[in-house]
């Protein structure tokens, strides 16, 4: 492990979140001195950023934690692009109304993670629409893609793999590419940006920026990506039987962000524990240290501190103690997820599959039949054996709700309203 000078990068390294630098010894110097203002580029094709911008995230709060700034790009142009990465094909076309309507969703979760002002390490927000949309044809070719070698456009993984696979590329996305280099040069004009971070698979886009920062005489720019975000077992971290992990509360509950985190795979939770929360590290060697059944100890300390960073310390123990109660005491804990069913409805009776559909346990009807078949789902604690069970008012807890569970972690309150 390298000895760096700067608490920034040693902070990332001991943290896993390092795989490729432009230069690490410039950087360092850079970041060492408090002079390393730097990006993370988020583009607004949904109403929510996801587990991965989590990542990303983070990357800017070490940033901040140790003195540097952070910038968060909003990439209200880059957006009407559409990044061509990881895709055999051309990202839905987005509206402006669109895009505006996503970024406004999104804006709010950086302020949970990131301190924003006018100080020296303050982060601030700003977004491409406001130099991409401006942008002559003509002048931009001349200006900027004079500097672009389609040769070496046709290198970077965006666009080999895509051709490789005999995919078409539109001359759009095509564009992507020069729209993202241009961003670096024109935050490091107007903020004084020195570095770009970003997924490993940005490494091609952010380093064609570092290039043509030197081409445009812009001060030395920087690039540094985290590794691909994967769990033990090889899979794509971030997707559940209901989609993707949302960050906005909305998209996904913090109980449901909790309990995403409780159910990682044993061999996931140390590198979890460095990469989404701020746990000292000794801390969490002495969770590393635990062993057999006492690992679910450490899983619940990621739950709750990741979920606390993202949502707030009150909703982190209320998801904490709502699981506690649920799988410990077996308890009907009334602030598990709830879906709500019209009372007539409800009173009229409502189809055990049409049930479990509405509390998204499951994607579709064949679905739930199949789950049925395997004993997965329950009502009440109660095996359904029945596909065509009603649930109607005689299937009311107590508490005036029926409980429905997939297997024994995921439980959904159906509610007459």
């Amino acid at each position: 492990m390298t000895a760096f000078k700067s608490d920034f990068l040693n902070t990332l390294q001991e943290r896993g979140f390092v795989h490729q630098c432009s230069d690490f010894e410039g950087l360092d110097a850079l970041a060492a001195k408090g002079e390393a203002t730097a990006y993370v580029g988020y583009d607004c094709t949904a109403p929510s950023l996801h587990i991965g911008n989590f990542l990303t995230m983070m990357m800017l709060y070490w940033l901040q934690q140790s003195g540097n700034k952070p910038i968060t790009l909003m990439g209200g142009g880059t957006t009407m692009v559409g990044d061509p990465s990881g895709k055999d094909e051309t990202r839905a076309m987005r509206t402006v109304a669109e895009i505006e309507a996503n970024k406004a969703s999104i804006r709010g979760v950086f302020a949970k993670v990131l301190r924003y002002g006018d100080g020296h390490s303050d982060a601030i927000m700003l977004d491409n629409a406001e130099w991409l949309t401006k942008l002559n044809w003509i002048e931009m070719l001349r200006d900027i893609g004079r500097h672009f070698s389609v040769n070496r456009m046709l290198t970077m993984d965006s666009v080999r793999l895509r051709l490789e696979r005999e995919q078409e590329m539109s001359f759009i996305e095509f564009n992507y590419m020069v729209c993202q280099a241009y961003d670096f040069v024109e935050l490091s004009r107007r903020a004084g940006c020195r570095l770009q971070m970003g997924g490993s698979d940005q490494w091609g886009n952010i380093v064609n920026g570092v290039d043509l920062g030197r081409r445009m005489g812009t001060p030395q720019l920087f690039a540094l990506t985290t590794p691909l975000l994967t769990t033990a077992s090889g899979d794509k971290m971030g997707k559940t039987a209901k989609g993707a992990v949302w960050l906005n509360a909305d998209q996904f509950s913090p109980y449901d962000f909790w309990q995403y985190w409780r159910n990682v795979e044993d061999a996931d939770v140390v590198k979890f524990l460095k990469l989404f929360t701020i746990l000292p590290m000794g801390e969490i060697n002495k969770l590393a240290a635990l062993a057999g059944g006492e690992i679910n100890e450490a899983k619940k300390v990621l739950a709750t501190e990741a979920t606390a960073l993202l949502h707030g310390r009150d909703a982190a123990n209320e998801a904490a103690e709502t699981a506690r109660r649920t799988f410990e005491e077996g308890a009907l804990a009334e602030t598990l997820p709830t879906v709500e069913i019209p009372r007539g409805e409800f009173e009229a009776g409502v189809g055990v599959l049409v049930a479990f559909v509405k509390a998204e346990l499951v994607a579709s009807n064949g679905e739930a039949r199949r789950q049925i078949k395997g004993g997965g789902l329950r009502v009440n604690d109660a095996a359904v054996t029945d596909e065509k069970m009603l649930l109607t008012s005689a299937n009311l807890t107590p508490e005036g709700v029926v409980k429905l569970s997939l297997g024994k972690k995921r439980h959904v309150l159906l509610k007459p309203a």
